[in-house]
């Protein structure tokens, strides 16, 4: 997973996500805010409209790397606009608003930003149709000295975190502003195209080329959007419940394939034990991509996309566990400023403990208690933050380590069935929307009865080694023995080593 810091020149916003995408309104048409005001991020995302839908229809060829095609954007506008902005980093030929050719430039104080003005201003409150037509090579276009587009050799990937849209499709980039998508790429036969949710259909128009229609109908993300072309070798079935189940690997996997199969064929076993836990699989389509293109794993959604040295060493049904939990948390139910990343890595990782506890392989006490014995008072470990780790230390170690603590900390604070009953709920009452850290905080208040502000402020946001560990004093004191490492750990720590690696 990438960091990379946004040139920004929306205002940092110092309140909750809700207020992130509010809009004062004016006496008079104004541009839209070119960020949503992100702490990390400022310049990520834009103001005054909300995107419904994105149709992504391309061509792309693997051996120029050329990208081409016109995205159409159905949104509602917030406010009166003037102008407004998309996250884009490609070469632009053309932008209709309302079907009416309008003004385009990139905002030369950041190229990611396309400055759109319509020929008229725009009502507040309005439904409006946005169509950008453009072609470029994404791998020659760099934003902030990072290119998150990656040319393989058969083909290219379009997978990173936080941002990756801004190389395939213009978009209102930051997880706040969700919507269904349509994405269909035209490739040679002899490369597969695979993205997020059901596969349509294939069809041909033209000699040598075919076109890969993707459907998503839940709320996603603009991140969790991906493209993946390549020499894929795909597989089409269905999951015992009746949703497609596509699976992609990547014709280069050698020795790993075999390993990237036992794991990723298991997905709708695991998907089926989380929801045990979570509540119902939030989306219409389950699967998984395994490419030597990335050096991580991404949750994107219905489709994580894995890199194949995460099964180098044979099969890794915990890192299936970990992505997968993302549906829930991350997924279904996304960030609202990306400061609370803990709501995602956090509750991603608790699963793998749960899925251990499953498996037999290691309790979720026994891997918390491990962790929390592992590191020194002194170890620079316990001076990374989960609930506020900075840009810089978004995907540290202790943001998956120490988030996953917390939430063993909280189970034994309020018991089993308030812990479990409180992740279901939130799944239920923040269903395809987004949230903060405080909103969590004050729904396991309401469903335990329990004050847990202390508990939360020593595990997040409190620098240091919390004084009992997170099954309480009584189990800190039984461990005082050299502890004996569960048998996943060895396979949790080394995903959670690549994952931030990449």
């Amino acid at each position: 997973m990438r960091v990379r810091t946004r040139a920004g020149l929306g205002a940092v916003a110092t309140s909750v996500a809700t207020v992130l995408l509010a809009s004062t309104a004016s006496a008079a048409p104004a541009p839209g805010a070119p960020g949503v005001g992100d702490p990390y991020y400022p310049g990520a995302g834009n103001g005054g409209y909300d995107v419904a839908h994105y149709d992504i229809r391309l061509t792309y060829q693997p051996a120029t790397d050329q990208l081409a095609g016109t995205t159409t954007i159905l949104a509602t506008t917030t406010q009166e606009l003037s102008s407004f902005n998309l996250d884009f980093g490609l070469k632009v030929n053309s932008v209709r608003v309302n079907n009416v050719p309008a003004n385009f430039a990139k905002d030369p104080k950041d190229l990611s930003e396309l400055v759109v003005t319509p020929a008229k201003p725009l009502a507040a409150n309005q439904p409006i149709t946005v169509a950008v037509n453009y072609a470029d090579t994404p791998s020659k276009v760099a934003i902030d000295g990072v290119t998150a587009w990656k040319k393989t050799p058969d083909g290219a990937l379009a997978v990173d975190e936080p941002q990756s849209a801004e190389w395939w499709f213009p978009s209102n980039d930051h997880p706040t502003d969700k919507a269904t998508y349509d994405v269909s790429v035209e490739v040679p036969d002899a490369v597969s195209v695979l993205s997020n949710g059901t596969l349509v259909g294939k069809t041909k128009q033209r000699a040598g080329w075919t076109r890969w229609n993707w459907r998503s109908t839940n709320p996603q993300a603009t991140y969790l959007s991906s493209l993946e072309v390549g020499n894929f070798e795909v597989h089409q079935a269905s999951t015992p419940d009746g949703k497609p189940f596509i699976t992609a690997y990547g014709a280069d996997l050698g020795p790993s394939l075999d390993a990237a199969k036992a794991s990723v064929e298991r997905t709708p076993e695991v998907n089926e034990f989380l929801a045990s836990k979570f509540g119902p699989y939030p989306f219409e389509a389950e699967g998984g991509v395994v490419t030597t293109g990335i050096r991580f794993s991404l949750e994107n959604q219905t489709r994580p996309v894995y890199g194949a040295r995460n099964f180098a060493a044979g099969s890794n049904t915990t890192l299936i566990a970990h992505e997968n939990a993302h549906q829930w948390f991350g997924d279904n139910v996304s960030l609202g400023k990306w400061s609370d990343i803990w709501l995602n890595e956090g509750f991603a990782s608790y699963a793998e403990y749960l899925w251990s506890e499953h498996e037999g392989e290691g309790t979720t006490g026994e891997l918390t208690q491990y962790l929390y014995d592992s590191h020194a008072a002194d170890d620079a470990f316990w001076q990374v933050l989960p609930g506020d780790p900075g840009a810089a230390k978004q995907f540290d170690g202790a943001v998956y380590d120490r988030g996953g603590m917390a939430l063993q900390a909280l189970r034994t604070a309020v018991g089993d069935d308030a812990f479990f009953k409180t992740l279901q709920t939130w799944q239920q009452v923040k269903k395809g929307g987004h949230a903060v850290i405080p909103e969590f905080i004050a729904l396991a208040e309401k469903i335990s009865g329990k004050p847990l502000y202390d508990l939360f402020q020593t595990w997040l946001f409190t620098k240091g080694k919390p004084a009992a560990g997170p099954n309480g004093t009584a189990a800190a004191a039984r461990s005082a023995a050299a502890p004996v490492a569960p048998k996943s750990l060895p396979q949790i720590v080394e995903n959670h080593k690549l994952l931030a690696e990449g």
